[in-house]
């Protein structure tokens, strides 16, 4: 089982995709690779953690759709 994802990192997810819906995607290194340019100061478990779950969303919104 993956690990539980935190509301802070839940919330900073929901921000990049409605700012910057181009950058990120169902891609995970794609994902990885945006993280990694903006400086948003993640160790290197969070940006992993980011990345998938906006994977997730990406993937939720693609359904919703």
């Amino acid at each position: 089982m993956g690990k539980a994802v935190s509301k802070g990192l839940k919330y900073r997810a929901e921000v990049l995709i409605k700012e910057l819906p181009d950058k990120f995607g169902k891609d995970f290194e794609k994902n990885k690779v945006s993280l990694n340019e903006l400086p948003l100061g993640l160790s290197k478990t969070n940006r992993n953690i980011l990345a998938g779950y906006l994977v997730r969303l990406a993937e939720k919104a693609e359904a919703n759709n």
